[in-house]
């Protein structure tokens, strides 16, 4: 079994920060990308930034210079940094992660359960 737990969701004022944990863990054999998604309410779920096995990353435009994401191979665990958050931040941030378990030929996507961000005005 394959689980991944986020954590550092809050509520904070607009300008200020937060840092957002997702950690893998259970039997697994290696992960290749990770990354951070959101979805408001009402909206699709989005990408907003990934990162690869080989720490390339990648970020959504509108969190460009504000946000950014790393990783702990050790660990299992990526993180995303979110500097001067914005009301329109708001959303439940979701962790992915692209991964072998002990036992698979091959790579599936896992997802967290969600932690949740709010920016107030």
């Amino acid at each position: 079994q394959v689980q991944l737990v986020e954590s550092g969701g809050d509520l904070v004022q607009a300008g200020g920060s937060l840092r957002l944990s997702c950690a893998a863990s259970g039997s697994i054999f290696s992960i290749n990308a990770m990354g951070w998604y959101r979805q408001a309410p009402g909206k699709q779920r989005d990408l907003v930034a990934a990162i690869s096995d080989g720490g390339i990353t990648t970020y959504v435009d509108s969190v460009k210079g504000r946000f950014t994401i790393s990783r702990d191979n050790a660990k299992n665990t990526v993180y995303l940094q979110m500097n001067s958050l914005k009301p329109e931040d708001t959303a439940v941030y979701y962790c992915r992660a692209r991964l072998r378990g002990h036992g698979r030929s091959r790579e599936y996507d896992y997802w967290g359960q969600g932690t949740q961000v709010t920016v107030s005005s």
